[in-house]
Protein backbone atom coordinates (compact mmCIF):
# COMPACT_ATOMS: atom_id res chain seq x y z
CA UNK A 1 0.00 0.00 0.00
CA UNK A 2 1.82 3.12 -0.93
CA UNK A 3 2.46 6.44 1.21
CA UNK A 4 -0.40 8.72 1.50
CA UNK A 5 0.66 12.26 -0.74
CA UNK A 6 1.15 15.52 2.04
CA UNK A 7 0.94 18.59 1.31
CA UNK A 8 2.00 21.55 2.69
CA UNK A 9 2.24 26.08 1.86
CA UNK A 10 4.99 27.91 0.61
CA UNK A 11 4.33 31.81 1.47
CA UNK A 12 6.19 34.45 -0.61
CA UNK A 13 4.26 37.08 1.43
CA UNK A 14 3.34 38.96 -1.32
CA UNK A 15 2.26 42.57 -1.00
CA UNK A 16 -0.30 43.25 -3.05
CA UNK A 17 -1.37 46.36 -5.37
CA UNK A 18 -2.80 49.51 -3.12
CA UNK A 19 -1.59 47.26 0.08
CA UNK A 20 1.59 47.48 2.03
CA UNK A 21 3.49 44.93 4.07
CA UNK A 22 1.94 45.29 7.26
CA UNK A 23 -1.04 43.63 5.19
CA UNK A 24 1.34 41.00 3.60
CA UNK A 25 1.61 40.15 7.51
CA UNK A 26 -2.18 39.94 7.74
CA UNK A 27 -2.78 37.66 4.72
CA UNK A 28 -0.02 35.22 5.58
CA UNK A 29 -1.24 34.84 9.55
CA UNK A 30 -4.48 34.53 8.33
CA UNK A 31 -4.29 31.51 5.90
CA UNK A 32 -1.76 30.01 8.83
CA UNK A 33 -4.10 29.96 10.83
CA UNK A 34 -6.92 28.65 8.61
CA UNK A 35 -5.05 25.81 7.94
CA UNK A 36 -3.85 25.12 11.35
CA UNK A 37 -5.99 21.99 11.73
CA UNK A 38 -6.00 20.69 8.37
CA UNK A 39 -3.81 17.98 6.64
CA UNK A 40 -1.45 20.70 5.99
CA UNK A 41 2.01 19.72 7.03
CA UNK A 42 4.01 22.58 7.30
CA UNK A 43 3.92 26.48 6.98
CA UNK A 44 7.12 27.21 4.70
CA UNK A 45 8.07 31.24 4.48
CA UNK A 46 10.15 32.43 2.16
CA UNK A 47 13.36 34.54 2.03
CA UNK A 48 13.66 37.06 -0.77
CA UNK A 49 15.08 40.34 -0.78
CA UNK A 50 15.26 43.91 -3.02
CA UNK A 51 11.40 43.03 -4.15
CA UNK A 52 8.85 44.94 -3.80
CA UNK A 53 6.16 42.39 -4.68
CA UNK A 54 7.67 39.95 -1.71
CA UNK A 55 7.50 41.01 2.36
CA UNK A 56 9.74 38.04 3.56
CA UNK A 57 13.18 39.22 4.00
CA UNK A 58 12.92 39.45 7.74
CA UNK A 59 11.87 35.38 7.30
CA UNK A 60 12.57 34.52 10.92
CA UNK A 61 10.52 37.09 12.65
CA UNK A 62 7.45 35.72 10.48
CA UNK A 63 8.32 32.61 11.80
CA UNK A 64 7.76 33.75 15.23
CA UNK A 65 4.96 35.54 14.05
CA UNK A 66 3.30 32.27 12.77
CA UNK A 67 4.33 29.86 15.41
CA UNK A 68 2.16 33.03 17.74
CA UNK A 69 -0.46 32.32 15.96
CA UNK A 70 -1.02 28.59 15.52
CA UNK A 71 -1.19 25.58 17.47
CA UNK A 72 -0.23 22.43 15.41
CA UNK A 73 1.40 23.14 11.82
CA UNK A 74 4.98 23.06 11.29
CA UNK A 75 6.61 26.41 10.80
CA UNK A 76 9.55 26.59 8.79
CA UNK A 77 11.81 28.69 6.44
CA UNK A 78 11.25 28.02 2.31
CA UNK A 79 14.19 28.55 2.91
CA UNK A 80 17.14 29.96 5.17
CA UNK A 81 19.58 31.23 2.59
CA UNK A 82 22.76 30.70 4.19
CA UNK A 83 25.06 32.45 2.09
CA UNK A 84 23.08 35.28 3.81
CA UNK A 85 23.13 33.80 7.67
CA UNK A 86 26.08 32.24 9.57
CA UNK A 87 25.45 28.67 10.90
CA UNK A 88 25.95 29.73 14.34
CA UNK A 89 23.45 32.54 14.22
CA UNK A 90 20.72 30.37 12.19
CA UNK A 91 21.30 27.80 15.32
CA UNK A 92 20.81 30.23 17.94
CA UNK A 93 17.63 31.78 16.38
CA UNK A 94 16.25 28.43 15.70
CA UNK A 95 17.26 27.51 19.00
CA UNK A 96 14.81 30.16 21.02
CA UNK A 97 12.37 29.54 18.89
CA UNK A 98 11.91 25.94 19.50
CA UNK A 99 12.45 26.50 23.33
CA UNK A 100 9.44 29.06 22.95
CA UNK A 101 7.52 27.18 20.18
CA UNK A 102 8.23 23.41 20.96
CA UNK A 103 9.63 20.62 18.48
CA UNK A 104 7.28 22.87 15.17
CA UNK A 105 10.27 24.16 13.11
CA UNK A 106 11.76 23.07 10.23
CA UNK A 107 15.10 24.66 8.46
CA UNK A 108 15.16 24.62 4.82
CA UNK A 109 18.42 25.50 3.34
CA UNK A 110 19.08 27.21 0.09
CA UNK A 111 22.63 28.29 -1.11
CA UNK A 112 22.04 31.13 -2.97
CA UNK A 113 21.50 34.84 -1.74
CA UNK A 114 17.76 34.95 -2.85
CA UNK A 115 18.69 38.11 -4.26
CA UNK A 116 20.77 40.20 -6.76
CA UNK A 117 24.42 40.25 -6.39
CA UNK A 118 24.43 44.19 -5.16
CA UNK A 119 21.85 43.32 -2.61
CA UNK A 120 23.78 40.55 -1.34
CA UNK A 121 26.79 42.58 -0.59
CA UNK A 122 24.83 44.90 1.12
CA UNK A 123 23.46 41.60 3.48
CA UNK A 124 26.92 40.18 3.74
CA UNK A 125 29.43 42.91 2.63
CA UNK A 126 30.96 40.67 -0.13
CA UNK A 127 31.27 37.49 1.98
CA UNK A 128 29.87 35.14 -0.12
CA UNK A 129 31.44 31.62 0.49
CA UNK A 130 28.45 29.72 1.34
CA UNK A 131 27.89 29.41 -1.79
CA UNK A 132 30.52 27.29 -2.18
CA UNK A 133 30.59 26.27 1.06
CA UNK A 134 26.80 24.98 1.29
CA UNK A 135 27.48 21.43 2.20
CA UNK A 136 30.23 22.38 4.92
CA UNK A 137 28.19 24.91 6.49
CA UNK A 138 24.70 22.49 6.60
CA UNK A 139 27.25 20.13 8.84
CA UNK A 140 28.47 23.07 10.92
CA UNK A 141 24.47 23.67 11.31
CA UNK A 142 24.31 20.47 12.03
CA UNK A 143 26.75 20.20 14.77
CA UNK A 144 25.12 23.22 16.56
CA UNK A 145 21.79 21.58 16.68
CA UNK A 146 22.90 18.58 17.62
CA UNK A 147 24.09 17.35 21.78
CA UNK A 148 27.54 17.85 20.73
CA UNK A 149 29.57 20.29 22.93
CA UNK A 150 33.05 22.29 21.63
CA UNK A 151 34.18 25.29 22.95
CA UNK A 152 31.89 27.01 21.12
CA UNK A 153 27.98 25.86 21.29
CA UNK A 154 24.59 27.53 20.55
CA UNK A 155 22.75 28.28 23.33
CA UNK A 156 19.94 27.91 22.87
CA UNK A 157 19.75 25.15 19.86
CA UNK A 158 22.37 22.73 21.06
CA UNK A 159 20.79 19.31 21.45
CA UNK A 160 17.36 20.45 19.79
CA UNK A 161 17.88 18.70 16.41
CA UNK A 162 15.62 20.55 14.19
CA UNK A 163 15.00 18.93 11.23
CA UNK A 164 17.02 20.30 8.21
CA UNK A 165 15.43 20.26 4.36
CA UNK A 166 18.14 21.05 1.29
CA UNK A 167 16.05 22.86 -1.28
CA UNK A 168 17.31 23.16 -4.87
CA UNK A 169 16.21 24.27 -8.07
CA UNK A 170 19.16 22.65 -10.43
CA UNK A 171 21.33 19.38 -10.07
CA UNK A 172 24.02 20.78 -7.67
CA UNK A 173 21.82 20.21 -4.61
CA UNK A 174 20.25 17.24 -5.02
CA UNK A 175 23.90 15.93 -4.34
CA UNK A 176 24.19 17.06 -1.35
CA UNK A 177 21.10 16.21 -0.06
CA UNK A 178 21.66 12.77 -0.86
CA UNK A 179 25.05 12.95 0.82
CA UNK A 180 23.70 14.32 4.05
CA UNK A 181 20.43 12.02 3.59
CA UNK A 182 18.05 15.33 4.07
CA UNK A 183 14.82 15.80 2.79
CA UNK A 184 15.46 17.23 -0.32
CA UNK A 185 12.68 19.79 -2.02
CA UNK A 186 13.08 21.37 -5.33
CA UNK A 187 11.85 24.82 -6.51
CA UNK A 188 9.64 23.49 -9.59
CA UNK A 189 7.40 27.04 -8.70
CA UNK A 190 10.16 29.18 -10.60
CA UNK A 191 12.33 26.68 -12.15
CA UNK A 192 11.01 23.27 -13.31
CA UNK A 193 13.38 22.18 -16.06
CA UNK A 194 16.07 19.92 -14.42
CA UNK A 195 13.72 18.78 -11.18
CA UNK A 196 12.97 14.86 -12.72
CA UNK A 197 17.08 14.94 -13.06
CA UNK A 198 17.73 16.24 -10.04
CA UNK A 199 15.39 13.62 -8.26
CA UNK A 200 16.82 10.89 -10.48
CA UNK A 201 20.60 12.08 -8.68
CA UNK A 202 18.98 12.14 -4.70
CA UNK A 203 17.41 8.86 -5.03
CA UNK A 204 20.02 7.05 -6.69
CA UNK A 205 22.99 8.81 -4.35
CA UNK A 206 21.11 8.89 -1.15
CA UNK A 207 22.54 7.73 2.24
CA UNK A 208 20.60 6.97 4.84
CA UNK A 209 21.21 9.48 8.15
CA UNK A 210 19.91 10.29 11.35
CA UNK A 211 17.05 11.80 10.35
CA UNK A 212 16.38 10.48 7.47
CA UNK A 213 16.43 6.49 6.76
CA UNK A 214 14.99 6.98 2.85
CA UNK A 215 14.72 9.72 -0.03
CA UNK A 216 12.18 12.05 0.78
CA UNK A 217 11.25 14.39 -2.28
CA UNK A 218 9.16 17.23 -1.93
CA UNK A 219 8.06 19.23 -5.22
CA UNK A 220 7.22 23.03 -4.86
CA UNK A 221 4.79 23.63 -7.30
CA UNK A 222 2.26 26.57 -8.60
CA UNK A 223 -1.20 25.50 -8.04
CA UNK A 224 -4.34 27.01 -8.57
CA UNK A 225 -7.85 25.55 -7.76
CA UNK A 226 -11.37 28.00 -7.69
CA UNK A 227 -14.73 26.36 -7.41
CA UNK A 228 -15.10 27.12 -11.33
CA UNK A 229 -12.22 26.68 -14.36
CA UNK A 230 -13.23 30.11 -15.28
CA UNK A 231 -12.91 31.14 -11.97
CA UNK A 232 -9.17 29.64 -11.21
CA UNK A 233 -7.94 30.92 -15.16
CA UNK A 234 -9.22 34.49 -14.17
CA UNK A 235 -7.68 34.69 -10.78
CA UNK A 236 -4.49 33.35 -11.90
CA UNK A 237 -3.61 36.09 -13.78
CA UNK A 238 -1.91 37.81 -10.70
CA UNK A 239 0.51 35.48 -10.92
CA UNK A 240 1.15 35.93 -14.48
CA UNK A 241 1.51 39.86 -14.25
CA UNK A 242 4.04 38.97 -11.25
CA UNK A 243 6.17 36.92 -13.24
CA UNK A 244 5.89 39.38 -16.37
CA UNK A 245 7.13 42.18 -14.26
CA UNK A 246 10.12 40.74 -13.33
CA UNK A 247 11.06 39.51 -16.47
CA UNK A 248 10.46 42.97 -18.16
CA UNK A 249 11.99 44.69 -15.23
CA UNK A 250 8.28 46.00 -13.99
CA UNK A 251 8.92 44.42 -10.66
CA UNK A 252 6.14 46.24 -8.27
CA UNK A 253 2.84 44.54 -5.73
CA UNK A 254 0.60 41.82 -7.16
CA UNK A 255 -1.63 43.54 -9.33
CA UNK A 256 -5.14 42.61 -9.55
CA UNK A 257 -6.32 39.93 -12.13
CA UNK A 258 -7.51 40.93 -15.22
CA UNK A 259 -9.81 39.41 -17.89
CA UNK A 260 -7.18 38.89 -20.48
CA UNK A 261 -3.24 38.47 -20.37
CA UNK A 262 -3.15 38.72 -24.16
CA UNK A 263 -3.65 42.60 -23.37
CA UNK A 264 -0.28 42.44 -21.55
CA UNK A 265 1.93 39.72 -22.77
CA UNK A 266 3.35 38.97 -26.08
CA UNK A 267 3.48 35.44 -27.60
CA UNK A 268 7.14 35.03 -26.58
CA UNK A 269 6.44 36.12 -22.91
CA UNK A 270 3.14 33.97 -22.89
CA UNK A 271 5.56 30.71 -23.55
CA UNK A 272 8.40 31.74 -21.51
CA UNK A 273 6.15 32.37 -18.24
CA UNK A 274 4.12 29.29 -18.86
CA UNK A 275 7.26 27.28 -19.62
CA UNK A 276 9.73 28.48 -17.01
CA UNK A 277 6.87 29.39 -14.01
CA UNK A 278 4.53 27.14 -15.13
CA UNK A 279 1.14 26.47 -12.92
CA UNK A 280 1.45 22.98 -12.68
CA UNK A 281 -2.18 22.40 -10.88
CA UNK A 282 -4.77 25.19 -12.10
CA UNK A 283 -8.18 25.03 -12.63
CA UNK A 284 -11.43 23.49 -10.29
CA UNK A 285 -11.12 20.50 -8.14
CA UNK A 286 -11.67 17.81 -11.15
CA UNK A 287 -9.12 19.40 -13.39
CA UNK A 288 -6.43 19.96 -10.49
CA UNK A 289 -7.39 16.29 -9.36
CA UNK A 290 -6.12 15.04 -13.13
CA UNK A 291 -3.24 17.65 -13.28
CA UNK A 292 -2.10 16.28 -9.86
CA UNK A 293 -2.21 12.27 -11.59
CA UNK A 294 -0.53 13.44 -14.44
CA UNK A 295 1.99 15.18 -12.40
CA UNK A 296 2.60 12.19 -9.72
CA UNK A 297 2.87 9.83 -12.77
CA UNK A 298 6.06 11.45 -13.78
CA UNK A 299 7.97 12.36 -10.57
CA UNK A 300 5.95 10.50 -7.31
CA UNK A 301 7.03 12.78 -5.02
CA UNK A 302 6.10 12.25 -1.54
CA UNK A 303 5.23 15.97 -0.64
CA UNK A 304 3.63 18.88 -2.32
CA UNK A 305 4.25 22.19 -1.31
CA UNK A 306 2.07 24.24 -2.58
CA UNK A 307 2.78 27.90 -3.80
CA UNK A 308 -0.41 30.07 -4.19
CA UNK A 309 0.00 33.99 -5.58
CA UNK A 310 -3.96 35.40 -5.76
CA UNK A 311 -4.61 38.57 -5.48
CA UNK A 312 -7.89 37.96 -3.29
CA UNK A 313 -7.56 37.02 0.35
CA UNK A 314 -10.96 34.85 0.17
CA UNK A 315 -10.10 33.08 -3.30
CA UNK A 316 -6.36 32.71 -1.59
CA UNK A 317 -7.40 31.05 0.69
CA UNK A 318 -9.99 29.17 -0.91
CA UNK A 319 -7.27 27.52 -3.38
CA UNK A 320 -5.38 25.61 -0.18
CA UNK A 321 -8.60 24.23 1.00
CA UNK A 322 -9.77 23.19 -2.29
CA UNK A 323 -6.53 21.82 -2.91
CA UNK A 324 -6.56 19.63 0.13
CA UNK A 325 -9.54 18.44 -1.18
CA UNK A 326 -7.98 17.47 -4.40
CA UNK A 327 -5.27 15.53 -2.45
CA UNK A 328 -7.42 14.08 -0.23
CA UNK A 329 -9.23 12.37 -3.06
CA UNK A 330 -6.10 11.56 -4.90
CA UNK A 331 -5.04 9.51 -1.84
CA UNK A 332 -8.14 7.31 -1.48
CA UNK A 333 -7.27 6.66 -5.15
CA UNK A 334 -4.10 4.99 -4.59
Amino acid sequence: MSKDLKISVLNLVYVREGYDSKDAFTRMRLLAEELDHTTYERYWISEHHNMKSIASSATRLLIQYTLQHTDRIRVGSGGVMLPNHTPYIVAEEFGTMYELFGDRLDIGLGRAPGTDQLTANAIRRGNHQGMFNFEDEIRELQFFLSDKEAHVIANPGLNTNVPLYVLGSSTDSAHIAAKLGLPYAFAAHFAPAMMKEAFEIYERNFQPSEQLKEPYKMACLNVCVQDTQEEAEYVVTSHYQNVFGMITNHRGPMKRPVTNMDDIWSMQHKEIIQTRFPVQILGDKEKALRDLEVFQEEYNADEIIAATAIYDTDAFIKSYKLFEDVVKEYNKKQ
